[in-house]
């Protein structure tokens, strides 16, 4: 009797949050009433505030759940990790409003009164794993930091996705990340490891089912 209640809480709870992200992705945090929230979710208030005390916990939580979106995806290990990692990120930004509500979320934190940096050193503190482990490996030149390169890429990242929501509505994204790879491998990476990681948008054919 416990499991199927707990499934159940569990399953309302992802169905909050999941509306929650298409009513933030669409409208922002300002535009986000707890009511049209309720409602794209069809629950009560008493079931959300079960969950989540306030429309900034709704914010905070999909602020830090951006890498559910996109390291369930990756199979690889080492530095072609860490590019498939960005590569997956550059396609679910167009696709997945859980990652775009939370990537809006967090660069509009200020905005209500919220200064919460573990969106970016959670990506780092992953992204740094990655490369601890490509170290370990001899994928990287000598002397080259793994929490130096992380913080570089979330930052490199953060820009990159704001130009092109500008540009091109995020649609070239994947080519920056390439462009960006093709960029900073040479100064990071054995030339071994350079000519077999693979930074090209084509690889998410083989990470990425496509969308209906």
């Amino acid at each position: 009797m416990g499991r199927p209640k707990q499934e159940r809480a569990m399953q309302t709870r992802e169905t909050i949050l999941r509306a929650a992200a298409e009513v933030f992705d669409e409208f922002g945090f300002a535009g986000a009433s707890i009511n049209r929230i309720l409602k794209r979710a069809e629950v009560t208030s008493g079931a959300m505030y079960h969950h989540f005390e306030s429309k900034e916990a709704l914010a905070r939580a999909l602020m830090n759940a951006q890498s559910e979106a996109i390291v369930p995806w990756v199979g690889s290990t080492g530095l072609q990790r860490l590019v498939d990692f960005t590569l997956i990120w550059s396609q679910q930004l167009q696709e997945d409003p859980l990652l775009r509500a939370g990537v809006r979320l967090t660069g509009e934190q200020a905005t209500f009164g919220v200064q919460d940096s573990s969106p970016y050193s959670g990506w780092a503190e992953i992204m740094a794993d990655c490369l601890v482990v490509a170290a370990d490996k001899g994928e990287l030149q000598p002397g080259v930091e793994p929490d130096a390169v992380a913080q570089f890429v979330v930052e490199a990242c953060t820009g990159m996705q704001t130009v092109a929501a500008v540009v091109s509505r995020r649609e070239d994204l994947g080519d920056r990340v390439a462009r960006m790879w093709q960029l900073l491998l040479p100064g990071i990476a054995v030339p071994s490891v350079i000519m077999r990681t693979d930074v090209s948008t084509d690889r998410l054919k083989h990470l990425v089912p496509a969308q209906d």
